[in-house]
């Protein structure tokens, strides 16, 4: 059997496993643990039905969107392997801003969602209705437990912030501006960056600079320059992402007045554009590495290049009118190209930067 036939029925065996599981087998707390855990792995579920039989963690867990959190968990790594080669490294502000950085992820996603559909973005015939649950419109999740949930999020964000506030003053207060500002700003806000073609550039920021050159600051209690250039790989990866996600959506967006990037750029130029990102990504590595901001280990990214060539190749050319017999998360094509690109891109990168942290010696 080839190997997509075995993948795609394995996906197709979880989904009858999670259709199949009723809500008396959270009883079990192994049981509940493995469908918590299966919310982060894979790609997006697209049966609300499956999900709506699942205990209350687990729902509020795919309403989430929790697959895509890998990236604030990547950007959290990076930060402190960063910190750990300049012998800065601290377990607490490590652990606090791992969690503050999936919390607010999960934050966000939940927030996307629940601005998209008040405003009327989140149609029945809209892409994010069809690759994948939708919260509210699907009502997978009552008002009590979306609620509940982004409350417990708001306040483990908030007590984590204070205790950075306390603990790193001034430097804490600026990153947190900046990061709840750009939270408002990208689909909270009356004109939000999303729909002026700035929300690409914010994930930049936000996955880039932010998390890791802002991680690395909370962690090691300094600012570093190179952490910050040691971000743009990785805000490149995540921006490639975003904009991949909006050439999918382009024809809705631009019937419904969601100027996104690439509905600003045109496919084309859109296409080419993230064709740019992903090989940018390798070029600043190159760079680290020869500018001594980064071990030869980091290298190791190119083990990754399959993937990327594979999202070229697919970004080279118009997406397909139909999905592939199996395809899980259309109408999303090129996102999902770049998604898992950034993946197996950012845990390359990850590992890189940690053996540089061990063996900071080596160097060109």
């Amino acid at each position: 059997m080839r190997a997509a036939e075995r993948i795609r029925n394995r996906r197709h065996t979880e989904v009858i496993m999670m259709a199949a599981v009723p809500a008396r087998a959270m009883a079990h707390p192994r049981s509940a643990l493995v469908l918590w855990l299966a919310a982060f792995t894979g790609f997006y579920r697209p049966d609300a039905e499956s999900v709506r039989r699942l205990d209350a963690v687990s729902r509020f867990l795919y309403s989430a969107r929790s697959v895509i959190l890998v990236i604030s968990v990547q950007g959290a790594l990076l930060a402190g392997f960063l910190a750990a080669r300049d012998h800065r490294f601290h377990l607490a502000p490590f652990v606090l801003i791992l969690v503050a950085f999936v919390a607010l992820h999960m934050i966000s996603n939940l927030s996307n969602d629940y601005f998209g559909y008040r405003r009327g973005h989140d149609t029945p015939d809209s892409p994010r209705m069809r690759y994948t649950v939708h919260p509210l419109a699907s009502g997978v999740l009552d008002a009590r437990t979306l609620g509940t949930g982004l409350l417990i999020l708001a306040g483990v964000a908030g007590a984590i912030a204070a205790y950075f506030v306390v603990s790193r003053g001034w430097l804490a207060v600026l990153l947190a501006t900046v990061g709840l500002a750009l939270l408002y700003l990208y689909d909270a806000a009356p004109v939000p960056l999303k729909s002026i073609g700035l929300g690409e550039v914010a994930a930049f920021i936000v996955w880039g600079p932010l998390m890791v050159g802002g991680g690395y600051a909370m962690i090691a209690g300094r600012i570093s320059p190179m952490a910050f250039l040691a971000s743009v790989p990785y805000g490149l990866g995540v921006m490639s992402i975003l904009v991949g996600k909006h050439i999918d959506q382009l024809a809705f967006d631009a019937r419904h007045g969601n100027a996104t990037l690439p509905v600003a750029l045109g496919e084309a130029t859109a296409r080419n554009l993230n064709r740019g990102l992903l090989a940018l990504m390798y070029a600043a590595v190159v760079a680290l590495i020869a500018w001594g901001g980064a071990t030869p280990f980091c290298g190791l990214v190119a083990a990754a290049l399959p993937s990327a060539i594979r999202a070229q190749s697919l970004l080279g050319r118009p997406r397909p009118l139909t999905p592939p017999s199996g395809y899980v998360g259309w109408p999303l094509w090129y996102h999902r190209a770049c998604l898992v690109h950034n993946r197996i891109f950012g845990w390359l990168y990850v590992l890189g930067l940690g053996l540089g942290a061990v063996l900071p010696a080596v160097r060109l």
